[in-house]
């Protein structure tokens, strides 16, 4: 008797519960971006140039005026998307050179050339055009699939509705802006006032959804959900945790008692201390909990800083605070704020979102420059605004952005301090190209400049390589509906144990003709992050293996773990990972968060010498933007290094 061909794929699944997980069941386009394996460096210019990629791999080198070109459509493996990342691991590995072979000139003189269609790389093509003329002539480079850099919109279709997730989240405390980035919100049509209207702040309170903790068998003992955080006192919540008597005791009088763990100390004292010592030797070693609690905030950091309590001081727990709501306690009886106080501060909400996060911020800069590209004209319509990609690099427009191309070399023809112009050499369509440009902002990576410009000084090469971006992973899942959620009564769920330790629904805003599914009986996008770590080590090394890991994970394993998690944390409301899971989009950053100084770690540099400062320095015509120059990842720090960069081009500056 023949096999069907359902008992065949049930005999070639790695894990005997992968028929119940659901993991036979079509996801769309899963083969297509599965992203399969690829070790880092394993890929360089052999695979750009000659077409050569594994099997399961998306040959992301597709004309971008092609027919269907629609890169926030695609599932599956996101993010660092397969072909934009060999060419720049051949440049770091010393490879990518001895094939390269000969670049072919294009195109006439640009008045800028931007390498990166991240927040900031757009952000200084519209400084730039504020400055020359609507009419300057710009070409900005992009080595992905999309333009948005880490702001990369994700759409999912369900139940005859689209839904929409993110990369870059929200508008950080939009009150702390400066003028130039919220003149640039201005000037692209955001009103962050309108989204008191648009976020619904009372639709999870009105369905009595809240916070939960899940404790998961492996690193509890058992799986159990546990719900009521921050609504029930917490003796009684974590009374329901598999902990032992002694760890439930410890966290309650963390939560619960108001204690000065540093007595007899000034506030700069107190500060000094903090600044040195890691959130988890703050807890076993001065609150002196049981070592069965540190398990329980491991991950607490994971999504803000990309490592654990083990690479990060307490100090900057206490002065990040928590966006979810689960806090760093033991810290706010201290008296660490600026007056001694408890420190609580947030300006603002957290409520400046776009349903496709800071999508909608690029799409808006793309529309200012390239009309036809974006429909429309205001912040509500861009959200549902279907863009043509294939407007985006013709001639007839003062800005193109062309995708898919990797710039590899950057350089003055002639003399730094007297070359006129700058030409950049860029990898597309398994070619290699060349263009020039009378300035250069170089939005990328700061770890990637050194291997684009040669000819930088050293200690500002040195400089640019200090940073190492934060490796992380934004997962979304579309589902069928969000009945479990509502049965169990939360909205997020930390999971301090799990491969993904945050998981939520969406955020509850409608825009336009955008309406958040607000029934639970309507499909659903969750979020859920994943950075990954080596605890001990610190985060610079970390951040490294991380990559590593990332680079080496296929989707199926992200896929695996995320039907498992959610089977497991959401089983018991009614949730089955074969049945309800409609998509799933895995984005996975490398090169995530820009790198922010360790004070654990990172000695304390002096006025105008840490690492970010000295590698954003002007070099000729070439200058430095992105985040990495600001050593903070949020995007007014993005905007704010886009517009220094472009100042420093200025004619009058030179």
């Amino acid at each position: 008797m023949k096999a069907s061909k359902q008992q065949k794929e049930l005999r070639s699944m790695k894990d005997p519960r992968d028929h119940e997980l659901g993991m036979d069941r079509t996801i769309t386009r899963r083969d297509f971006l599965n992203g399969v394996a690829v070790g880092i460096g394993s890929m360089a210019l052999g695979s750009i140039l000659t077409g050569c990629t594994r099997r399961g791999e998306s040959d992301s080198s597709a004309a971008q005026d092609g027919a269907g070109y629609d890169p926030p459509a695609a599932s599956g493996m996101r993010g660092d998307n397969v072909g934009s990342f060999e060419a720049a691991h051949g440049l770091r590995d010393g490879s990518f050179w001895q094939t390269a072979g000969t670049a072919t000139p294009t195109d006439a003189t640009y008045d800028l050339i931007v390498v990166g269609s991240g927040i900031s790389g757009l952000a200084a093509a519209h400084f730039f055009r504020k400055q020359a003329g609507a009419n300057a002539r710009i070409l900005i480079l992009e080595a992905h699939d999309d333009f948005g850099g880490h702001a990369q919109r994700k759409e999912f279709h369900a139940g005859n509705r689209m839904l929409l997730g993110y990369g870059a989240q929200s508008i950080e405390s939009p009150s702390l802006y400066s003028a130039e980035s919220k003149g640039l919100l201005a000037d692209i049509g955001v009103d962050v006032q309108e989204f008191y209207r648009y976020y619904d702040q009372s639709l999870f309170p009105s369905l009595k959804l809240g916070s939960g903790m899940f404790f998961d068998r492996e690193t509890f003992g058992q799986d159990r959900l546990v719900t009521g955080f921050g609504k029930i006192p917490h003796g009684e919540f974590f009374a329901k945790a598999p902990l032992s008597e002694q760890a439930r005791r410890d966290i309650v009088r963390l939560y619960t008692e108001e204690v000065d763990y540093l007595p007899g100390l000034t506030l700069a004292q107190k500060q000094a201390v903090l600044g040195k010592t890691s959130y988890a030797d703050f807890l076993a070693r001065i609150v002196k909990v049981a070592p069965e609690v540190l398990p329980v905030f491991q991950t607490r950091t994971h999504d803000l800083f990309g490592v654990g309590i083990d690479a990060v001081s307490a100090l900057a727990c206490f002065e990040e605070g928590d966006d979810y709501g689960y806090g760093y306690p033991g810290l706010y009886s201290m008296g660490l704020g600026p007056n001694g106080d408890r420190g609580e501060h947030k300006p603002d909400p957290y409520i400046f979102h776009f349903p496709d996060g800071n999508a909608s911020i690029a799409r808006l800069l793309v529309r200012s420059f390239i009309p036809g590209a974006m429909p429309g004209h205001t912040m509500e319509d861009v959200v549902m605004a279907q863009a043509d990609y294939s407007r985006l690099d013709r001639d007839s427009s003062p800005v193109r952005i062309r995708l898919n191309s990797t710039a590899v070399g950057v350089r003055h023809d002639g003399d730094p301090n007297s070359a006129s112009e700058v030409v950049v050499t860029y990898a597309r369509n398994r070619q290699l190209f060349q263009v020039r440009g009378r300035g250069c902002v170089l939005a990328c990576y700061n770890g990637m400049v050194p291997y684009l410009c040669p000819q930088l000084p050293s200690t500002q090469k040195e400089a640019l390589a200090y940073g190492v971006k934060t490796p992380l992973v934004y997962s979304h899942i579309a589902l069928r509906n969000w009945l479990p959620f509502q049965k169990l009564g939360v909205h997020q769920i930390a999971a301090p144990g799990c491969y993904h330790p945050y998981a939520a629904i969406d955020f509850p805003v409608s825009i336009g003709e955008y309406k958040f599914p607000s029934r639970p009986e309507e499909p659903m996008v969750v979020f859920m992050v994943r950075t990954p770590c080596q605890p001990g080590l610190s985060e610079r090394e970390q951040h490294r293996i991380g990559r590593v890991e990332l680079y080496d994970t296929p989707f199926e394993t992200f896929e695996r773990n995320i039907r498992d998690q959610l089977a497991r944390m959401l089983g018991p409301g009614g949730f089955d990972p074969a049945e309800d899971i409609e998509g799933i989009t895995v984005g996975r950053w490398a090169h995530g968060y820009a790198y922010e100084l360790n004070s654990l770690f990172d000695p304390d540099f002096a006025e105008g010498e840490a690492p970010n400062v000295v590698g954003r320095k002007r070099f000729g015509r070439i200058a430095i933007a992105n985040s990495d120059a600001g050593a903070v990842a949020y995007m007014n720090v993005a905007i704010d290094e886009a517009y220094r960069a472009v100042r420093e081009l200025s004619p009058q500056r030179n």
